[in-house]
């Protein structure tokens, strides 16, 4: 029972870690963990290097003084004064006894130096190289962010939806469509239009009987011209006032 409940816990939160994890965030911090480390790096290095010139120095001290009681050694030896010599010869010795250790712990610090410089050299390398690698991760992940988004997109839209709106909207225009013409069929057909229609005509054929009336006045047609009406003879309204 116990490992079951173990089991369920650990799958709760293995999942809300895993979701919560962000790649990008992650390597975003391992860079910033490798340039914090790089001021201690460059604090220990100038460290080991400063101990290589403390030593240095001393060699170079120890050098002089060995030198210089070697002078007096052999000037007190011209001067008869052995006694003397020989407490030089003593303190040259405690000297190049130290001068010796001095040399051989330069060497080291030499070594320590280089190897220092060395892995630091390394390092920045190393942080280069991994800050390229996390950088083209980063964009790796950015791209699979925007491809899961455009592939959530294209499952959530339905072709369906869109054809189904554009169908309605095609019918309800079609039938609008049939509505205004039926209209207008029905506009023309009426009552009233008929009428305008004949009074339109009735119109037509009173011009014509007047153009027939000025045409027989002329004596561009005769009164015996097939077609024409006596009744349509009438004289302009103009020239009947001229007649009275």
């Amino acid at each position: 029972m116990w490992e079951r409940i173990k089991r369920l816990f650990r799958s709760i939160f293995g999942g809300i870690i895993d979701r919560a994890e962000d790649p990008e965030l992650i390597l975003q911090q391992v860079i910033r963990d490798m340039r914090d480390k790089i001021p201690q790096m460059n604090n220990n290095v100038a460290q080991v290097m400063a101990t290589e010139k403390l030593i240095e120095k001393q060699v170079v001290q120890l050098e002089r003084e060995v030198v210089d009681l070697d002078s007096k050694v052999k000037a007190a030896i011209k001067m008869g004064r052995d006694d003397i010599a020989t407490n030089y010869i003593s303190v040259m010795q405690e000297k190049q006894t130290s001068l010796t250790s001095a040399r051989e712990q330069l060497e080291v610090a030499k070594r320590a130096s280089q190897q220092a410089l060395k892995f630091r050299d390394n390092y920045m390398l190393e942080m280069k190289k991994r800050q390229a690698e996390a950088m083209q991760l980063i964009n790796e992940n950015k791209r699979a962010k925007m491809q899961e988004e455009i592939a959530s997109m294209m499952t959530s839209f339905q072709v369906g939806d869109s054809a189904g709106t554009f169908e309605d909207m095609r019918s309800k225009i079609s039938e609008r469509e049939a509505r205004a013409r039926a209209k207008m069929e029905l506009a023309s057909s009426s009552v009233d239009a008929q009428m305008q229609e004949i009074e339109k005509e009735a119109m037509n054929i009173q011009a014509q009987d007047q153009l027939l009336a000025y045409k027989r006045q002329m004596g561009l047609i005769s009164d015996s011209t097939p077609g024409v009406s006596s009744e349509s003879a009438v004289a302009p309204p103009e020239r009947a006032k001229a007649l009275e």
